[in-house]
């Protein structure tokens, strides 16, 4: 697989306007043991139901001699929540770093995502001891805190940039987290932010960002045909695949999640789990980047998920996007199909 994002905790130290996930907050007492003794349980087993190689073919780039598209080394990003806080850096986030260069004997790319809030240089340098090949700043966006102004977010960047050099880190070649590694031995940093270049801009309809109205994304704003999306997340052994994992081991096809899940780490191999997907038309549709057909197999027609993918706000305002769509098709037919009771003869 070219790709696995594992949100490996919910605990952030920040509670954004415009996040995605509801359960990335502050926690405290027992909520805090709760969902720390979650990251620190569950994250040895769910790694261990990761492929035997984080590997993949490159349709792309293939070899002149044999025609074979070539192999190439896939990446493992590790998130939260903030991976950061002295809770979870540890015991979650470098031991999970530790497993995963163990596992695949170092032939993984190990990226950390963090707001870059609390990076410093021991922290940079604990991250170089345990593996990390990029860290990836994702918070420069006028949504945080603190950087709400363009001359914020340069010094944060700018701060970043030279924490980062000092230790030896490279500007990512094209600065983002997907681009290949030009030399294999060095390590990167980027910069990234719900900015309006960039696929997140408009906000995923998801967590706060829903509840807060602050989505601006439209039908032509097609989150599953893109990078972080369910695009080509059957197609494991190719390029282009990712899927997304949460802190209790459920498996999604894309970032912005499912209204259910596809599987769980905790009981079953990956590989087994998008095998048993394929040829299902409902998840082909979504590795298509096609959810709108997502329900043609189920008596839902193209024009119907139109229709389902558009609600009205609080507010008032019409608001239409595919993952509204998305989350009615999993309401109304395939999460009732999983408690159906089974006929006995």
């Amino acid at each position: 697989m070219e790709s696995i994002y594992y949100v490996a905790t919910y605990l952030c130290h920040r509670t954004c306007h415009h996040c995605y996930e509801d359960k990335f907050r502050p926690y405290y007492g027992d909520d805090l043991r709760q969902v720390v003794d979650q990251s620190i349980s569950n994250h040895a087993r769910i790694i261990g139901n990761f492929p035997d190689r984080m590997t993949y073919l490159d349709l792309n780039d293939c070899d002149p001699v044999t025609g074979q598209p070539k192999e190439k080394t896939g990446r493992v990003i590790l998130a939260g929540g903030e991976i950061m806080l002295d809770a979870v850096r540890e015991s979650v986030l470098y031991s999970a770093l530790d497993l995963l260069h163990e596992k695949y004997a170092g032939r993984v790319d190990l990226i950390v995502q963090t707001t870059g809030d609390l990076l410093n240089e021991r922290v940079i340098d604990e991250l170089l001891k345990h593996h990390i090949r990029h860290i990836s700043v994702s918070g420069i966006d006028q949504h945080h805190q603190g950087l709400e102004t363009a001359e914020a977010r340069e010094r944060q960047v700018s701060r970043l940039t030279r924490l980062f050099e000092s230790r030896g880190l490279s500007p990512q070649p094209g600065g983002d987290q997907k681009q290949v590694p030009a030399d294999a031995r060095a390590t990167y940093f980027s910069f990234f932010g719900a900015t309006e270049e960039m696929w997140i801009g408009p906000l995923w309809p998801r967590g706060r960002a829903q509840i807060n109205e602050l989505s601006r994304a439209t039908l032509s704003d097609n989150f599953c045909n893109r990078w972080s999306g369910a695009l080509n997340f059957l197609q494991y052994r190719y390029n282009g695949s990712e899927v997304s994992i949460d802190p209790g081991g459920n498996v999604f096809p894309c970032c912005i999640k499912t209204k259910a899940p596809i599987g769980n780490l905790m009981e079953e191999k990956l590989e087994t789990i998008l095998d048993r997907l394929i040829g299902n038309p409902v998840y082909e549709a979504l590795s298509m980047g096609h959810p709108e057909r997502m329900g043609i197999a189920h008596g839902w027609t193209i024009e119907k998920f139109i229709e389902a993918s558009t609600v009205r706000l609080p507010s008032g305002t019409v608001y239409q996007n595919f993952c509204i769509g998305c989350d009615k098709f999993h309401e109304e037919v395939l999460i009732p199909m999983t408690r159906k009771p089974v006929a006995i003869e």
